[in-house]
């Protein structure tokens, strides 16, 4: 099985067997990390798309196509697993694709690519052709949208399909909007109850995750915490702030198995704050019930707190799953025991970063 690892890309995995090759998106390409079988010692075998920054990485198990999308470049498509690419930029009039995700919609596979500036992307012929849905890059108020670091660009940032309706996506910008469509793209709207006149940032969207319990029960990480909604996001309610452990939050998962095991990664602070003290203080924190108390999942993770794990995987596969992280000092770690112990499995690639994030950590 071919797992990916990206900062915004594909964070849920399933398959049939544990991973053997693992692709992970860098600040300067792809690389295929392996492995002979599960178990045995992971191998880096180098970078494919040498110079790309890349965002974002999908795999789409039903014909097995791989699609990177990079911060100059655009979009690219392997065939191999990874090992050559091709460009596939026909209709995506912007060269950074900063999101991907895939949709089953009847008989079509549908692919979105989320882009920066703010847009959103589909194609139904395998990304052989795009069509820009202009609900998104229409909204009403999108003259307050807007990045803190240069450019200033708000970007798609992340995705996700309801796994009981295809057609239902949660779209993050950031810092712009949470959006929702019920027609697979057609039609977005607003959903801005989260949002408060004394934030002290601006609508900053990070992660949605869509319980597979009841899709009614969405969580969402932001710049000001983490959100829960009872009712499909028309309402929510700010379970944890800044004051957390994880002050700044991006990627949740739940566990497969149990419903109420939750896994959430991210820094201490927002990254202005990276600038001045050059740490981040990442981690990974773990709640068995619910969110209401939590533990830190931390144990064989680097210990001096200075990096942030940027990018985040869940694979899951018969009798259990796998996390992975990816670091911006270019480490990768796994954990096959729900969090309880990490492993490093390779270390010294380019960063694993999203944007600029890697540089407010650089110490010269």
């Amino acid at each position: 099985m071919i797992a990916c690892l990206s900062p915004n890309g594909q964070n849920l995995q399933k398959g049939d067997e544990q991973p053997t090759r693992l692709l992970v998106a860098t600040v300067r390409g792809v690389n295929l990390i392996e492995r002979e079988r599960p178990g045995a010692p992971w191998n880096d075998r180098g970078r494919t798309l040498d110079g790309h920054h890349i965002s974002s990485i999908m795999i789409e198990p039903r014909r097995g196509g791989v699609f990177a999308g990079a911060h100059s470049g655009g979009l690219y498509f392997s065939g191999d697993g990874g090992e050559t690419w091709e460009r596939r930029m026909n209709g995506i009039t912007i060269e950074h694709v900063f999101s991907l995700g895939y949709a089953y919609q009847g008989d079509e596979i549908a692919l979105y690519a989320g882009t920066e500036p703010a847009s959103m992307f589909r194609s139904v012929d395998y990304g052989q052709s795009w069509t820009e849905q202009p609900g998104i890059k229409n909204t009403e108020g999108r003259d307050k949208w807007v990045f803190p670091a240069p450019p200033h660009l708000a970007h798609t940032k992340s995705m996700v399909i309801d796994p009981h309706d295809p057609y239902v996506i949660y779209a993050g910008v950031e810092q712009g909007d949470l959006e929702k469509t019920t027609d697979g793209g057609k039609n977005w709207r607003v959903l801005d109850d989260f949002s408060k006149p004394t934030d002290w940032t601006y609508r900053d969207i990070h992660q949605i995750v869509v319980h597979y319990e009841n899709s009614a029960e969405v969580y969402m990480s932001t710049g000001m915490g983490i959100y829960r909604s009872f009712d499909a996001g028309e309402h929510w309610e700010l379970l944890l702030d800044n004051e957390f452990r994880i002050g700044y939050p991006d990627h949740m998962f739940v566990s497969p198995f149990d419903g109420n095991t939750i896994f959430v990664s991210g820094a201490g602070a927002n990254p202005g704050q990276w600038r001045k003290t050059k740490r981040a203080e990442g981690t990974v924190m773990r709640t068995r019930d619910r969110m209401k108390t939590w533990t830190e999942a931390n144990r064989g993770l680097p210990e001096d707190g200075r990096v942030n794990f940027e990018a985040m995987n869940l694979v899951q596969y018969p009798g259990g799953f796998s996390l992975f992280l990816g670091s911006t000092d270019g480490e990768v770690f796994v954990s096959d025991d729900e969090a309880e112990h990490w492993t490093q499995i390779t270390s010294g690639l380019a960063p694993v970063s999203k944007l600029h994030h890697y540089r407010n950590l650089q110490l010269a």
